[in-house]
């Protein structure tokens, strides 16, 4: 009997891993393809398939089913034209994954965060700039314009200036991409804090406690930096104080990522730390 239980296993296993590998792929490829302005398409397509193959398998029409099962080959190809932005998309987003982004590239990245807030610290204007890491902001964020280009201070720059269209809100980066613009982060509802933050702040720290992005703001009021990140919020930081806090944080990834970290990440862990808040300098009410 035992013997019988050890065939059954050593024979069973595959098929089980076969069908584990099938249903994550089928999971996550629905999941990034939802909401793009090609999953219409493929609804329609599949509620026109599976219509056909019920009349096909009721009524046994030889012909049709023959039919339909050559059209799979054609849908391969369509799937490629369709969806040909977002596939690109796809690849550009896994060669921005620190895991391929080397350690020269990724102090790069964090250069233009520190030249932007310096720069647009000096002329006060606000600011709020949130760094993507393993969490997915785009399930965190409500609206949000499509950018999708390279990340510099200039073009930061042009995006928060006063009267722009997309000025208001927030921005996503993701690696060394501009990825969204004008976007609303939640507002943290932790009682208790200072009444002089204003709604930059408070997005701040909001989005902190609920991803484990790095958010940067530049107050308008008094061009004050601030960073927050896993629901603290420190104040009044200097240039050299936020790139020190950066590369710490955000190297830090890179050196330590284990092999099944994006399991974790997938299925939404979030930080867990107590949530707090430091101001380095006396506050002033701000925008």
């Amino acid at each position: 009997m035992k013997l019988h239980y050890w065939t059954y296993i050593q024979n069973g296993w595959r098929p089980a891993l076969e069908i584990f590998i099938l249903a994550v792929v089928i999971y996550y490829i629905t999941r990034f393809l939802r909401g793009t302005r090609g999953w219409p398409v493929v609804i329609g397509f599949v509620v026109v398939m599976l219509a056909l193959f019920g009349a096909a398998e009721l009524l046994d029409l030889t012909v049709l089913r023959w039919l339909l099962g050559a059209a799979y080959t054609v849908f391969a190809f369509a799937v490629l034209i369709i969806f040909q932005p977002e596939l690109r998309r796809l690849l550009a987003e896994l060669g921005n994954l620190p895991l391929f982004a080397s350690i020269h590239e990724q102090r790069e990245n964090i250069e233009v965060i520190v030249q932007t807030a310096e720069r647009l610290s000096e002329v006060r204007i606000g600011a709020l700039i949130a760094i993507e890491q393993q969490i997915h902001l785009k399930d965190a964020v409500e609206s949000g314009v499509v950018v999708d280009c390279e990340a510099t201070p200039e073009m930061l720059e042009t995006i928060f200036f006063p009267n722009n269209a997309i000025h208001d809100g927030g921005v996503i980066i993701k690696g060394d991409r501009i990825a969204y613009a004008a976007c609303i982060f939640p507002l943290t509802q932790r009682p208790g804090l200072n009444k002089s933050l204003g709604t930059r702040h408070r997005a701040a720290i909001g989005l902190s406690e609920e991803t484990d992005a790095v958010i940067v703001v530049v107050s308008e009021e008094n061009g004050m930096i601030s960073h927050a990140y896993k629901g603290q919020l420190v104040r009044g930081v200097t240039a050299e104080e936020l790139r020190s806090f950066l590369t710490s944080v955000l190297l830090q990834p890179a050196k330590t990522r284990r092999p099944f970290d994006w399991i974790r990440r997938r299925f939404g862990e979030r930080a867990k730390s107590a949530p707090t808040m430091v101001a380095k300098q006396e506050p002033r009410p701000t925008k």
